[in-house]
């Protein structure tokens, strides 16, 4: 009774560890997808496609899979770019404001001077000033792109993330750590006029680890991208 019961309970092990290493989930993916493309159901694409494809579909093929490749977890480095960018953003408002107000009083100071000398004197002082300005300006605006494209990167990473794990809001979601899977997969689709167009699939799967409470968030294969190929 005893070698039955743990001959069972080796076949479940195995089992399960067969299902949590699916070599191939492009193919599962894939089908459900396309499946959910010939019902025009579009709550099913959206759900399983960041940026949902819906071509006129005939039939479809899987032309090639690429590696699976593993990273960290980028999210919480994006973030903490994006705070240091904001950080250095707004310690250039004073500088520039600063030199913008100095700027503005020697314009008034023209403005104000009755005389020819006087007024060619604030005009020296504007120059100085604006050449000033400008550099003052140009740090900032440097600094607000950096900030932008920061911010950018860190919100398309968490919207990629979340959309794995399934999650509408997550408080935690900048601060997990773990690894993000990929895949790039190349598919045929043939369209019902008889044409065929190749693309490139973007696939993620996020499997990321909540250190301070001690919670795992499992993601999904899913979608990221379609891009066209031909």
């Amino acid at each position: 009774m005893r070698k039955k019961t743990l001959f069972v309970i080796g076949l479940l092990v195995a089992f399960f560890v067969i299902q949590g290493c699916t070599p191939n989930p492009e193919k599962g993916l894939l089908s459900r997808y396309f499946n959910a493309v010939t019902l025009n159901d579009n709550d099913t694409m959206s759900s399983m496609a960041l940026e949902p494809f819906q071509p006129d579909l005939n039939s479809w093929n899987i032309v090639s899979v690429g590696p699976e490749n593993i990273e960290p977890a980028s999210l919480p480095a994006l973030n903490k770019a994006e705070i240091e960018a904001k950080k250095a953003q707004d310690a250039q408002i004073g500088p520039t404001v600063d030199a913008g107000e100095l700027l503005k009083d020697a314009e008034y100071e023209k403005d104000t001077s009755r005389s020819a000398a006087g007024k060619a004197a604030a005009q020296r002082k504007i120059d100085e000033l604006k050449a000033k300005y400008d550099i003052e300006n140009g740090k900032m605006q440097e600094l607000k792109k950096a900030y932008n494209a920061a911010k950018a990167a860190a919100a398309a990473e968490e919207e990629m993330t979340m959309f794995s794990l399934g999650e509408r809001e997550l408080a935690t979601v900048r601060e997990l750590t773990g690894n993000v899977h990929s895949k790039d997969v190349e598919i045929a689709i043939k369209t019902k006029s008889g044409t065929t167009r190749n693309y490139k699939l973007i696939m993620k799967n996020y499997l990321l680890r909540d250190e301070v409470n001690n919670i795992n968030h499992r993601g999904r294969w899913v979608i990221i991208k379609f891009e066209p190929l031909s």
